[in-house]
């Protein structure tokens, strides 16, 4: 098991910076160039699970779509669910963006054709909520899960984008917070408001992204992002406008906001928890994550099974077998999100115990950060995205992305 620093902070920068070139803020022109069409499903019933998974029987094979550099090389937990299972897995890193993700495969679940893969991984936003409304995916059936019933942590049994996980489940999270540079900023950050201090004018890096700036503009204003109306959104924009017009942002970031606190272009930036954690890890750096007192974002990659799904038993045990706290460990780290499994903080402070050198210093700093292993106190601080439709994510968008443009 490899935990250098370096290889770390490559994956985890990597997941991030391809959902920053195509992701949601450009899911409008993804939808718009798949030219989706179709009726709303109605939300499925007890017995329509039932109905669904009546059977289904157990195929011994299971494709499986993924982000890219989002699994250790060697594969580790597909080898291990074989080794247990039987079931053979063909494992393939395609899915870059969201937009594109959902262009390519939704001609195909409209006809009805299998798109060849039978566990998918979505990130919460506008496009999970389209697969959903469309019927594009299978309900779960959670008498077959054990493994996610109980060792899930209680966030993500009650999420806002499929409240009781009818349709998916997490495979890992993260956190959009504050990063800051204490030797600069020279105090503590503890508030959303400090983005707006005046005495960090042209030190504050802000996202470019539509819903991650939205999402903060809204908990600025005490407004849960979640439950927000257009009109929210419209305070929310102006608020931020007014950051914007009195030049405290220096600039509207994707991933090269690292970069530019590293070199005290900002002092203070809107940031991705995993990316503070591995430039501190990696580079030695003295920098600090808050998740701010108003609150945070969480955002939620999930695992989902295609309602033309070939073996979608095999795909469902996949999905609870990354609930067995081990499995969960060792994908926690290797990519340094937050895990979905917090029994696997036990696993990793164990394994740290019997290791020796710098693996032994790596994987007490992976069981022992909150950045991966949020307190309780965090998880009630944090918000998800406001959900969107292909309507109102066009709503959306016309407040906040001319902000960050120009």
């Amino acid at each position: 098991m490899s935990t250098d620093p370096a290889f770390l902070r490559g994956l985890t920068s990597s997941r991030r910076d391809a959902l920053r070139l195509f992701g949601l803020a450009g899911a409008g022109l993804g939808l718009a160039a798949c030219g989706v069409k179709g009726q709303k499903a109605a939300p499925p019933k007890q017995n329509d699970v039932q109905k669904y998974w009546a059977g289904k029987t157990k195929h011994g094979h299971l494709n499986f779509a993924n982000w890219t550099l989002y699994m250790d090389k060697a594969r580790t937990p597909l080898k291990d669910f074989t080794q247990q299972t039987g079931v053979t897995v063909t494992y393939r890193e395609v899915i870059t963006d969201d937009p594109q993700w959902f262009g390519k495969i939704s001609p195909q679940l409209q006809a009805g054709q299998s798109i060849g893969y039978d566990l998918m991984v979505i990130t919460n936003g506008v496009e999970l909520t389209k697969l959903v409304e469309l019927g594009y995916l299978v309900p779960l059936d959670h008498s077959q899960m054990p493994n996610f019933a109980k060792n899930a942590g209680a966030a993500y049994k009650k999420e806002s984008f499929d409240p009781g996980n009818v349709y998916s489940v997490p495979y890992a999270t993260g956190l959009t917070g504050i990063a800051y540079d204490p030797r600069k900023t020279g105090r503590e950050i503890t508030s959303i408001q400090d983005l707006w201090d005046p005495k960090f004018k042209g030190k504050v890096g802000m996202m470019s992204d539509a819903q991650e700036i939205g999402n903060f503009g809204m908990l600025a204003l005490g407004i849960d992002p979640e439950k927000s109306t257009p009109e929210d959104w419209t305070k929310a924009g102006a608020k931020l406008q007014e950051q914007k017009d009195k030049g405290i942002v220096r600039k509207y970031y994707e991933n090269d906001y690292i970069d530019a606190l590293t070199r005290g272009d900002v002092w203070l930036t809107m940031a991705w928890s995993g990316d503070i954690f591995q430039q501190n890890l990696s580079e030695g750096s003295h920098l600090k994550f808050v998740i701010p007192q108003e609150g945070a974002t969480i955002w939620t990659d999930n695992m989902m099974i295609p309602k033309t799904a070939e073996n979608p038993v095999d795909a469902l045990m996949m999905m609870d077998f990354f609930y067995r706290p081990e499995i969960a460990a060792n994908l926690a780290e290797y990519i340094n999100y937050v895990t979905p499994v917090p029994a696997a903080k036990d696993v990793i402070t164990a394994q740290a115990a019997s290791a020796t050198g710098s693996k032994k210093t790596t994987l007490e700093a992976v069981a022992n950060s909150p950045l991966v292993f949020p307190s309780d106190a965090d998880y009630a601080k944090l918000r998800h995205y406001r959900s969107l439709t292909s309507a109102t994510e066009k709503e959306y968008n016309a407040v906040f992305q001319h902000i960050t443009a120009g």
